[in-house]
């Protein structure tokens, strides 16, 4: 299933009032819960209980732990019993669509090189937006070039639209950021999508930096890039 299908669906299942009263007991339990103890606990039927934990459990919300609960061990020892708890999984869905995880571990992997290396955390900060851009490029499996590089986009949240002389980017996949530190933010997602270009191969288009009211501070244009333009500072 589509990553943000998944989430989408994950949140949904919580809308159902009984499936999060039984979520919100569970993951409020210091130590995993059977059925028979939730049942108990909410007074709710043991065979609705197991319903709504079981999906929660095929939505990623809930893990499922096996545990014997007799302290004996062998034959005659019983069938473990089955325990819920809270999955290690986080859900977060954001329409439009965010990416402020990546951004975030591009910045900490910044800084921490920028302090032991002694050079400005800005130009780490591109040189590894770039890197990453370029390992997207070049994990992409099936069709390359433009096709390439439009399904990265729309697995991170930009948007594109194909128009005349190129591609616009209508979501900002960095949008609060990119509002209040926007030199230092923009400047990493051009990098991030020179990196990617690069990854792909020929695309036929260049990233260059169009803010625009509503939509992505970078826009990707048509035409032959020159050769190693998509190569880093230093």
């Amino acid at each position: 299933m589509d990553p943000r299908v998944a989430q989408v669906a994950a949140v949904a299942a919580l809308a159902e009032p009984t499936r999060r009263r039984l979520y919100d007991h569970v993951v409020r339990q210091p130590e995993p819960v059977g059925r028979d103890e939730v049942a108990a606990a909410l007074g709710v039927p043991r065979a609705t209980v197991a319903f709504h934990l079981d999906r929660l459990v095929a939505d990623g919300l809930l893990d499922v732990h096996y545990q014997r609960r007799t302290g004996r061990s062998g034959p005659g020892a019983g069938r473990p019993a089955k325990l819920y708890r809270r999955s290690e999984c986080s859900v977060a869905v954001s329409l439009p669509e965010r990416h402020y995880d990546l951004a975030g571990e591009l910045l900490a992997e910044a800084v921490t090189e920028a302090e032991r290396s002694g050079e400005r955390p800005a130009a780490v900060l591109h040189r590894r937006a770039y890197g990453r851009g370029r390992e997207l490029g070049v994990a992409v499996d099936g069709a390359g070039g433009r096709e390439a590089v439009l399904r990265v986009l729309e697995a991170h949240g930009y948007e594109p639209r194909i128009g005349e002389g190129g591609v616009a980017l209508a979501n900002c996949p960095f949008h609060d950021l990119a509002r209040g530190r926007t030199e230092l933010v923009c400047g990493m997602n051009l990098r991030l999508l020179e990196g990617l270009l690069d990854g792909v191969g020929f695309s036929g288009l260049t990233a260059r930096l169009q803010p625009a009211p509503g939509a992505c501070c970078v826009r990707m244009d048509g035409g032959d890039p020159s050769p190693g333009s998509g190569a880093p500072d230093g």
